[in-house]
């Protein structure tokens, strides 16, 4: 049987009243701190699949890589194998850029790659999502979610934070990760379902609209309520997979989802990369 685990985050719990889906924008996403375990027969597609790491046997052209982009669907923790898992965790990007140092990198949530015994996964080898990104009003399902096996694995991850611990005693974190991605089997887009990405910013006044973008549920939006913490709150469906899924503001970047209402601001984010150094330090859009 085939088991999908969520990755551990915050449920997000919001009214209908909230919620303002595109219409018909599906995007790739994933937020909470709910697991679930799902069950299917295997995917036959996956049988026989060549292994992860065949893309290293040949060059790229450009128009053969695969495009990721803030919204993008992940998967990750693949077991036992990635050619015929039968668990795996899901996740959604934040957004895709370079750092100081010209690596092409991602972000999405820390909790994301924080195993049960509280281990952060650095090294963890991350997949494209190649499942269909779902809407608000028909949530990509869970056990439809699989690795890319043709890209094959698109980073590594090299950073993981605090997370944000709202739910327990923990320290209180900004919850992101950091992702260094292949260019040689993937390349930036700042466009996915629909949304767009061209700039970065802080949160907005309260009472503004504000969206994300994730591969379980799409585009939703809702306003800014205020703050909390280190955090701002609003009004935006999430639901399992959106987490790290990109805020915006328009076509500006202002936040990490990570459930519960609840983001990080996206300045903060590259704020503690730019303190901490090393991949991800000095973090900017790829224009």
């Amino acid at each position: 049987m085939f088991r999908v685990l969520r990755a551990a985050g915050l449920a997000a719990l919001l009214t209908a009243m909230s919620l303002a889906a595109a219409p018909s924008a599906g995007a790739e996403t994933r937020t909470a701190d709910s697991r679930t375990a799902d069950s299917r027969p295997a995917d036959s597609h996956l049988t026989g699949a060549r292994p992860a790491d065949s893309h290293l046997t040949g060059a790229r052209t450009a128009e053969t890589r695969t495009a990721v982009g803030g919204g993008t669907g992940i998967v990750f923790r693949l077991t036992p194998t990635p050619e015929q898992p039968t668990g795996l965790y899901i996740c959604s990007l934040t957004a895709v850029g370079r750092d100081a140092g010209g690596n092409l990198v991602a972000l999405t949530n820390a909790h994301c790659f924080i195993d049960e015994q509280g281990r952060k996964l650095v090294g963890e080898k991350v997949y494209r999502d190649e499942s269909p990104p779902g809407t608000a009003f028909a949530p990509a399902p869970i056990p439809d979610s699989r690795p890319d096996l043709k890209t094959g694995v698109i980073g590594e991850v090299t950073h993981v934070s605090t997370p944000n611990n709202l739910l327990n005693s923990g320290p209180k974190g900004l919850d992101y990760a950091v992702i260094k991605l292949d260019e040689s089997v993937v390349v930036p887009t700042n466009t996915v379902n629909g949304t767009t990405i061209t700039s970065i910013g802080a949160p907005p006044a309260n009472g503004t609209r504000m969206c994300k973008q994730g591969h379980r549920t799409g585009l939703t939006c809702g306003i800014k309520l205020g703050t909390s913490g280190i955090w701002f709150t609003h009004l935006i469906w999430t639901n399992g997979g959106d987490s790290g899924a990109p805020v915006v503001v328009g076509s500006t970047l202002v936040g990490n989802a990570w459930g519960a209402q609840h983001s990080s601001s996206i300045l903060d984010i590259i704020g503690e990369l730019d303190a901490n150094g090393g991949v991800g330090a000095g973090f900017h859009l790829v224009t």
